[in-house]
């Protein structure tokens, strides 16, 4: 490839740079996860060898040592170790927590190969002569000069090999799952493939030097195009999975947010105190939810001396004269009753008095949790403790059974 800036090396090699910052804190906050190491070794090798393959890069090696082509063997080895990282990124990505002994040794396996590999291409380098530098088409040039023709060959038969492991592990692998996982895995075995494009291109190049021929662009051009489309596609493939994993998380819990206001709204009066559900726009999902659910645990403790039993049992066999789910039923009874219970609670406390419970505790010793409320409202509500089971409250709070509930506990309220 014609390109004297390194271009072509460096910007995928940049782009790989920041997916590897994305990981590093996580790598910080756990040093003993193996599958995060095998994912930033995998990064780390793949930015070496994209910007130890740029021109510019091995015109400064060679000149530094002062030895024709001392680049050439610092190139495959990392190649060779981008290769071995690869398997092992596999091996432990595709094993679950049970086949943790199973994977290392596998991983121990694949690592003193690899290893080996790369004593060998360097060795070959040492017996071998390359006096003349030779920057974007060493493997050619020296396709026959003995020692150097089989450090090529060697470091192209050890690409060759991992591309058709990981790709046929991929393959496999995909089949079994869904998802932000499926579409990535797919993503990383089309780089392979296109991997293994590139060795096949090589391996043609080198064979037509061996017949007298010059094919040399398959490997100048067409060879280095490709090694740069495959580490975009397989660099997306290893990204995508956390992205929609976090997209998916950051999805569901707006959606339990915004599902628990009714619920919110129902016990506000009757909590001791009031979050601003805005709390600004550098207040992250995940402390809004924890605020919402705080508050609408103490409005249940608030009203729960007023939760009764006798009406939870009468939504319970109006809910269940609609065709809905078990756990709907028990969803809507519950709501009921936690429904009357507030109107209750709301014309039986003292006129301008703070009903809440902070500060007070229980027999356990934990704050707001007076034993008497906490033993009521847990033995007459079923779900209300269990993030599930407060949307599906907060949901039910809409049915007609814990509107006529309500608006009974209301006509009560006003005839007294």
């Amino acid at each position: 490839m014609n390109d004297p800036h390194g271009l072509a090396f460096y910007v995928p090699g940049t782009f790989l740079a920041l997916i590897l910052g994305t990981r590093i804190p996580a790598l910080w906050r756990h040093p003993q996860d193996r599958l995060l190491r095998s994912v930033c070794v995998l990064l780390t090798t793949s930015i070496g060898v994209f910007f130890s393959c740029a021109v510019p890069t091995m015109a400064a090696v060679n000149r530094l040592t002062g030895v024709p082509n001392a680049a050439a063997p610092i190139v495959y080895s990392l190649l060779t170790a981008f290769s071995g990282a690869n398997i092992l990124l596999i091996i432990h990505w595709s094993r679950g927590p049970d086949e943790a002994d199973r994977a290392a040794r596998w991983a121990r396996r694949c690592t003193a190969v690899t290893a080996a590999v790369i004593v060998a291409v360097n060795v070959l380098f040492l017996l071998g002569d390359t006096p003349v530098e030779r920057l974007t088409d060493l493997d050619t040039y020296y396709a026959s000069t003995p020692f150097i023709r089989e450090m090529i060959l060697l470091y192209l038969l050890a690409h060759t090999t991992a591309g058709v492991i990981g790709s046929f592990l991929c393959a496999r692998w995909a089949r079994e799952v869904h998802g932000g996982l499926k579409a990535g895995l797919a993503l990383i075995t089309l780089g392979y493939l296109l991997n293994l494009s590139y060795d096949v291109l090589k391996f043609s190049a080198i064979g037509a030097r061996w017949a007298h021929r010059d094919w040399d662009q398959l490997s100048t051009r067409y060879a280095a195009a490709l090694a740069s489309l495959s580490a975009l596609v397989a660099g997306l493939g290893f990204v995508l999975p956390l992205l929609s994993q976090r997209l998916a998380a950051y999805w569901d819990m707006w959606r339990r947010f915004y599902e628990l206001r009714p619920l919110w709204r129902e016990l506000r009066e009757a909590m001791h105190r009031s979050i601003d559900l805005a709390a600004g726009p550098c207040t992250s999902i995940e402390i809004r939810v924890t605020q919402l659910e705080s508050d609408i645990h103490d409005g249940i403790l608030a009203v729960s001396p007023h939760l009764d039993a006798r009406q939870r049992e009468r939504a319970l066999e109006e809910a269940r004269r609609s065709s809905r789910s078990a756990d709907d039923v028990v969803a809507i009874a519950d709501a009921a009753a936690l429904a009357h219970a507030v109107v209750v609670w709301g014309r039986e406390r003292p006129a301008g008095k703070d009903t809440g419970l902070a500060g007070q505790a229980g027999p356990a010793g934990l704050p707001g949790l007076p034993g008497p409320f906490r033993q009521n409202h847990r033995s007459v509500l079923t779900l209300p403790d269990h993030p599930a089971g407060l949307v599906r409250m907060s949901r039910a709070l809409s049915s007609d059974v814990v509107k006529s509930f309500r608006d009974a506990a209301a006509l009560e309220d006003s005839r007294r």
